[in-house]
Formats: C-alpha cells, sequence, structure tokens
C-alpha cells in the first residue's frame, strides 16, 4: 500500500502538470485514498483537464481515462490511454483495453471549470450562450430541447428531483408562459425569465438549482453514475480502491448510499425475519464521514467549497 503523500509533494507535482489551468480539488486526500502503487492499474473516470490523472502518473500508476467530453480528450497530453466514452460504459472500455483487474477507480464528478467557462458551452447563467449542457456534443437533447418542449408536469419534475428546487412547480408554469411566446434559445434568456418569475436574485441566483437540473436531465448524470458505481466494484481486484469526489448533494448520495449498501452483509428490509437477500460485504468504507477541502482549498478556489471526498477498499 502506498504511504501518504510526503510534504511538498503536492506543490511539486502541481508545479510539473504539463496542461492545467488550475489544481484539481482534493487532489492529494484522492491520490492517497487510491493507494497509487508503481505500475498498477488505474481508472480516471472522469479525465478533466488531466489533474488527477497526473498525480497517479508521478506516482508511478498507470492510467486509462475516461471523458464523456470529447474537447477534454483533445486538451490533455499525457502519457496514458484515453478514451472518448461516458463511464457509464467503464467495464466495456477497461475489457476492450485488456486493463483489467484494476487497482483504483476515481471519479471526480459534475463539470469541469473549462466547461463551465466556455459559454458555447451552455452550463453557466452568468455568460450568453446555446442551452446546450451536453457533455457529449455528438447527440442527446440539448437543455433548450428539454426546456422548451417537456410538458409542465416532467419539466416540475426534473426542477424538483434534479435541482432540489421547493418552487418546482410554479418555475415550470413560468417557464411554460414564456415559452409559448418565444421558444429559449440561450442561457442568460433562461436565467432572466427564471429571476423574474422569482421575483428577484436573492443571495444565490434562482437559477443555480434550474441550470442543475437540467444539466443532470440532459446528461443523465445521476442514472449513469449508480451504473457506473456497479461496473467499478466489479473490476476492482481485492484491495482496490474506489474513491469518488462530488459537488452537489444529489451526487453524494448516490455514493453515500452504493457505498453504504455494499459495506453491509444484508440488505434486507428492516422487518425481514430472515435474511434472504444472500448479499455479502463487498468493500470496506474508507471514509466514515466525507473529507472536504480545507480552508485554505476553498480559499484559493472558491469552486471546490462544495466538494466531498467518499472512499472504499475491496474485500
Amino acid at each position: 500500500m502506498a504511504s501518504a503523500s510526503p510534504p511538498g509533494w503536492r506543490a511539486s507535482v502541481c508545479k510539473a502538470m504539463p496542461t492545467l489551468a488550475h489544481t484539481p480539488v482534493l487532489l492529494t486526500e484522492a491520490v492517497d485514498l487510491l493507494a497509487v502503487h508503481a505500475g498498477g492499474h488505474y481508472v480516471d473516470c472522469t479525465l478533466g483537464r488531466g489533474g488527477h490523472s497526473w498525480a497517479i502518473l508521478a506516482r508511478g500508476g498507470e492510467v486509462l481515462a475516461l471523458d464523456a467530453d470529447a474537447e477534454a480528450i483533445a486538451a490533455v497530453t499525457l502519457p496514458l490511454r484515453a478514451i472518448h466514452a461516458n463511464f457509464d460504459r467503464l467495464e466495456e472500455v477497461v475489457h476492450a483495453s485488456h486493463f483489467d483487474p484494476l487497482d483504483g477507480v476515481l471519479f471526480d464528478l459534475g463539470l469541469s471549470s473549462p466547461q463551465l467557462d466556455d459559454a458555447r458551452r451552455g452550463f453557466a447563467f452568468s455568460q450568453e450562450g446555446p442551452l446546450d449542457m451536453r457533455f457529449d456534443s455528438r447527440g442527446g437533447q440539448t437543455a433548450a430541447e428539454l426546456v422548451n418542449n417537456l410538458p409542465v408536469q416532467q419539466l416540475a419534475r426534473v426542477f424538483r428531483e434534479y435541482g432540489e428546487e421547493p418552487r418546482a412547480q410554479a418555475m415550470a408554469a413560468a417557464l411554460d408562459a414564456r415559452r409559448r411566446q418565444q421558444p429559449f434559445r440561450t442561457t442568460t434568456e433562461l436565467a432572466g425569465a427564471i429571476q423574474q418569475a422569482a421575483g428577484g436574485r436573492g443571495r444565490v441566483h434562482p437559477a443555480t438549482r434550474i441550470f442543475q437540473a437540467l444539466r443532470i436531465a440532459v446528461n443523465d448524470e445521476l442514472d449513469r453514475l449508480r451504473s457506473a458505481l456497479t461496473q467499478a466494484l466489479a473490476l476492482l481486484r481485492p484491495g482496490g480502491r474506489l474513491v469518488a469526489i462530488s459537488f452537489h448533494s444529489l451526487e453524494d448520495r448516490a455514493v453515500k448510499t452504493f457505498l453504504a449498501r455494499e459495506a453491509r452483509d444484508c440488505i434486507c428490509p428492516p422487518r425481514t425475519p430472515v435474511c434472504v437477500c444472500g448479499h455479502h460485504r463487498a468493500v470496506a468504507l474508507l471514509t466514515r464521514k466525507p473529507i472536504t477541502p480545507s480552508r485554505a482549498e476553498v480559499a484559493a478556489n472558491p469552486r471546490a467549497r462544495s466538494a466531498k471526498l467518499r472512499a472504499a477498499a475491496r474485500l
């Protein structure tokens, strides 16, 4: 098992990163919990700009990286195999690459800073761009297609379930009235309509939850994550590590629920008199509570403030 990072390791690795515009969140903590060792096989399920992959390589690990975003694959030049694929194809990609069994799997969920900062991608309401929000621009519905075409009740359900929006029904009704006059085309048009429906901005912009909900729906993020977690566990060798960094409560809940389930022998309903599920404990939890960024990291990168890291080892 790899030892904890030596003093100054983070600074030296970050300085050596060849293509990164920013330091990835919870870098040291993630790589320590992966227990990276020389020659080990590690999958970075969300390559982004390659920060976590580079840190694994710096420890001597071999990396297979996936990303649904073709621009992320094209932007990173590292000595690794990078595959343009969503992580719900993890098992297929790993087997095709003859990279199994695995010593570790890392998920760094949500948006990367380059995606958020690129107005063309339509993820941010603070700058005008097309209402796209697709991680993979090769196909699938855009946010504009969803917000303009979903029936009001389905739109409200998206806002409620994926954005935890308390005014989901009212927001859906207001946007329906607006789209009947003219379809939404840009991020600023939609954000303005949401702000008007909310009666102002407030401390947190009212479009925050709605944009999150649409992004999750466009990319089917939660169902893909649940599938990928199951595949990752099946691919890990005994002692292999699963590490996941999430940035909002729905992602974190999905990871927490999965790991809690796999850390138990019986998953029968509480009142079942005799176990009939046949489930066997598959992991040991390495984080009873999630690891969060330090004050210093949040000060340096405010987008890190909501990050939570959970990890487990395959039994």
